[in-house]
């Protein structure tokens, strides 16, 4: 058998299918915008899923990849296993091959067969091949390669029968397995898809033959296709002779790193071996997640990285490591892989960045967790803590469950794990249904595609913004019409046009289309897919217009017209958008990818990956450069040339995006390089001005930029102008004395707001001076409870203060209502506690006043929404007293 690293096994695979005429494609980003029904990319066929079907076409029909995946939220979630098993993971490599509608079964048995066996020699006596009960085709091609009749094995559409969703592309699957062990009693077909881990799956041959509609009525597709996959690390294991994933060199070098920082060996039988898989494992999520754009946050694939990420901290944690360790792990994630995946080398300095400060947020969030911890168990009467409760210390503060364990046993609880385990599937169902809807969603109307089309439309408008055309199709309400008439909206498809369809970011142009007869108002140009009877009709230019005269008729010649003004505005905002993202590059660093834009004629916005806000002189820095490169008035070169040749001088290209053989490279020189279809100045300088008008969060770990630039920056001046001298008009001022005058006149307002406080606070402390004489005595105890009006919360807290030294000794409860809210303060003397506490006193009057209150034990405070019932709760305060102050 073939002895070879995870580096060399993954070049292997890659240069066989390569050699069999199978496109090499790079590893989709974990994160794929085009399809947001997935957490992560959890498969090699994620990125060709569009081509599968049947809505879009590539120029090669074979591929090959190695794929990343992560699999630790939605339909695919390994993540609570991982650690406990030797295959289980969050992060690994899917190494598989595809055909879109050219070879079918014999052949891709026939690969699967020559590279195991005849390449990689795996021991014919170990394989064991699966099949559909009802492919008959499947078994027999695995007895032509020379499969004993008794090692293949035929299984239910449970293990062997695959599909994409409930309708929809499906079909039978055929399965490699593998035997690992030492003792060949286990060696038997029971032990196939069986108990224990003798006999392991290395390779998943998928047929993708039938379409699934409505009624389960499996229908032959025109161009059968398949999908394989097969695990890396598994496969390292095989051919590495070692029975763990973890034990290849692909992870095992990253135990020998965390042993080390824990100061004791890794021992795979023992806790500590489990955790220290568990950080090994992910700090290969954590990386590449991060390399990837991802963030931890607290919002959908942030939070499942929070979550990777906290879960290894605390195994951390358990193996006695107190110091920030975990970016040392990952930065061995990156001395291992970046060879493979030199993104993690480009990210190397933001994983760090990240990953340390993750880990600083995770110690102040494990001491907020065991404050809430205590706070659960004031309120838990008995000594059983409910499971709703152990599922938020676990879920929202990041407590394991076995530290719950540990810590309710010291203080004397048990948990209800069973409570526990409800609501964590409950969450979970949630997430799955959630998943599954978005799936239905995305994949509506997709199912009934057996053909795809493509309209070729010529795009004149680098150089013309007007044409001659030939009407092609018409379609309303995404249906075919041979003819359309006034006051009716429809997707006009042409020969030829000037149109840029929306793209890139940059918004679809608007214009008029006319023929001898007809006048039609385009609104937008977009590309669009249009599935009739089983047809996808790809559109790359459906100009969306409103018939304004006459009747238009597919093959009437017409006359194509942008809205050049328009046009112009929006090119200086494209042109500016290439810039601010080699700006924000240099000035943030390399992690940062565009993750989203709008180009338009008035604004560009511009959505990127960021850990942080944005400083007031990061921003300036961005702005310098931008406008640099506009003064320094050069060309915009825009060249057409190979894809890989575009990419090897440098060029970027963004995920998502769909290329062609042939692409176009928008470059300023020396700064910025760039692929990009969209309509772009001539020269920097015709950009004129770049301003940046705003910075936000959008969501975690993604920033959002808006800016404009060209004529719209002008404007967005002579407004700003306009309103400076309209403030200094009011103020009697001048603009440049604005700052200066403003601040004079927040100095005189904190002035004056002082003094109408200290005069509240006089005639509150008068009021409730004159009422001295109302001072109960309790058992002994002197009691105050009155109502006061026009306090803020220091305040009203002041006059409590100055009431209990009038006092000496006693208990005052001053009640207020504020906003349309009750607020409570309550203040007892030092020499009271603990016999009176504050903090119970308010405790019992909170749920009076529909609120919740605490603090200390001589000053606590409340809110609640009923300021109604504020007499019953200062009436209630003697009651209180008199119960805890026995005679």
């Amino acid at each position: 058998m073939w002895r070879a690293s995870g580096h060399e096994i993954r070049r292997a695979f890659l240069a066989y299918f390569e050699r069999h005429g199978h496109r090499i494609v790079k590893s989709s980003p974990l994160v794929l915008p085009q399809d947001p029904t997935l957490l992560f990319a959890n498969a090699g066929m994620n990125q060709f899923k569009n081509v599968f079907l049947g809505l879009e076409e590539r120029e090669y029909t074979r591929a090959a990849s190695a794929q990343k995946c992560v699999r630790a939220g939605g339909k695919h979630n390994d993540l609570e296993q991982v650690g406990k098993t030797a295959r289980h993971h969050t992060f690994f490599e899917m190494l598989g091959n595809f055909s879109f509608g050219d070879y079918f079964k014999e052949e891709a048995i026939w690969f699967a067969w020559d590279l195991l066996v005849n390449q990689w020699q795996l021991p014919l006596e170990r394989l064991w091949f699966t099949v559909y009960e009802e492919d008959e085709e499947a078994a027999t091609l695995w007895r032509k390669m020379g499969a004993a009749p008794d090692r293949i094995l035929r299984f239910g559409a449970e293990e062997n029968f695959w599909a994409m969703g409930e309708t929809g592309p499906c079909g039978p699957c055929s399965e490699v397995h593998v035997f690992i062990g030492d003792d060949p009693a286990f060696n038997r077909a029971e032990y196939v898809n069986g108990p224990g881990d003798h006999i392991i799956e290395i390779w998943n041959l998928v047929f993708m033959q039938f379409n699934r509609d409505e009624s389960g009525t499996l229908t032959p597709l025109p161009k059968p296709s398949v999908d394989t996959g097969m695990g890396l690390e598994r496969m390292a294991a095989v051919l590495q002779g070692v029975k763990s994933n973890y034990e290849t060199d692909l992870i095992r070098p990253l135990l020998e790193r965390i042993a080390e920082l824990a100061g004791r060996p890794y021992v795979s039988e023992s806790d500590e071996g489990m955790s220290m898989r568990v950080i090994a494992d992910h700090a290969r999520a954590t990386a590449f997640l991060v390399a990837d754009g991802v963030f931890p946050g607290n919002e959908q694939r942030a939070y499942v990285l929070r979550k990777i990420m906290r879960r290894a901290l605390w195994h951390g944690r358990k193996l006695g490591i107190s110091s920030p360790f975990f970016h040392a792990v990952t930065d061995a994630v990156v001395e291992v892989m970046a060879s493979a995946y030199p993104e993690l080398l480009d990210a190397r300095a933001t994983i760090e960045r990240v990953v340390r400060h993750e880990e600083q947020l995770f110690t102040s969030t494990l001491s907020a967790g065991l404050r809430k911890f205590d706070e659960i168990l004031e309120r838990t009467s008995g000594r059983r803590i409910a499971g709703e409760d152990a599922f938020v210390l676990y879920d929202t503060y990041g407590l394991r469950e076995d530290l719950i364990e540990y810590i309710a046993a010291q203080r004397g609880y048990t948990v209800d794990w069973e409570g526990f385990q409800a609501a964590l599937q409950e969450q979970r169902q949630r997430a799955l249904t959630a998943w599954k809807k978005s799936v239905q969603e995305k994949l509506a109307g997709m199912e009934a595609v057996v053909t795809t089309r493509e309209v070729e439309t010529r795009f004149l408008g680098y150089e013309q913004t007007e044409c001659e055309a030939r009407v092609l199709a018409l379609f309303v309400n995404g249906q075919p019409v041979d003819r359309v008439g006034a006051g009716q909206v429809v997707d006009i498809v042409l020969d030829q046009t000037p149109f840029y369809a929306e793209s890139g970011g940059q918004v679809g142009d608007t214009g008029v289309i006319e023929s001898e007869g007809a006048r039609a108002v385009v609104l937008d140009t977009v590309s669009k897919t249009f599935v009739s009877d089983g047809t996808a009709t790809v559109v790359k230019y459906a100009h969306v217009a409103r018939i304004e005269t006459g009747e238009l008729r597919v093959s009437d010649r017409v006359w194509a017209r942008i809205d050049v003004q328009r046009r112009e505005r929006i090119r200086p905002h494209h042109t500016a958008t290439h810039l601010l993202h080699a700006a924000l590059r240099e000035v943030l660093g390399p992690h940062v990818k565009q993750a989203g834009s709008l180009v338009a004629p008035d604004r560009l916005r511009f959505d990127f990956t960021h850990f942080a806000p944005l400083t007031p002189e990061e921003i300036k820095a961005i702005e310098d450069l931008v406008n640099e490169q506009i003064l320094r008035n050069v060309e915009v070169t825009k060249v057409e040339m190979e894809l890989e040749r575009a990419l090897q001088t440098g060029a970027l290209a963004f995920f998502g995006e769909k290329y062609g053989s042939r692409v176009r490279v928008v470059e300023i020189p020396g700064f910025s390089k760039e692929l990009c279809g969209g309509t772009h100045v001539t020269r920097t300088g015709d950009i004129g001005l770049f301003k940046i008008v705003k910075e936000e969060s959008i969501g975690a770990g993604v920033r959002r930029i808006e800016a404009v630039c060209g004529r719209a920056a002008l404007e967005r001046f002579q407004e700003d102008e306009a309103r400076l001298a309209e403030l200094a008009e009011l103020l009697r001022t001048t603009p440049a004395e604005l700052p200066a005058h403003v601040e004079r006149l927040q100095v005189e307002l904190k002035r004056l707001e002082r003094e109408v406080e200290a005069l509240r606070l006089r005639l509150a402390a008068q009021a409730v001076t004159d009422a001295l004489n109302d001072v109960r005595d309790v058992n002994g105890v002197k009691v105050l409870a009155k109502r006061v009006e026009g306090l803020d919360p220091s305040g009203l807290r002041e006059l409590a203060d100055r009431l209990l030294q009038r006092l000496a000794s006693g208990v005052v409860v001053l009640g207020q209502e504020r906003d349309g809210k009750a607020m409570l303060v309550v203040r007892v003397s030092g020499d009271l506690v603990p016999a009176l506490d504050a903090n119970t006193i308010v405790r019992e009057l909170a749920p009076i006043i529909g609120g919740r209150g605490g603090g200390r034990p001589d000053l606590a405070e409340a809110g609640g929404r009923h300021p109604e019932r504020l007499p019953e709760a200062l009436e209630m305060v003697a009651t209180i007293v008199g119960r805890r102050t026995p005679l």
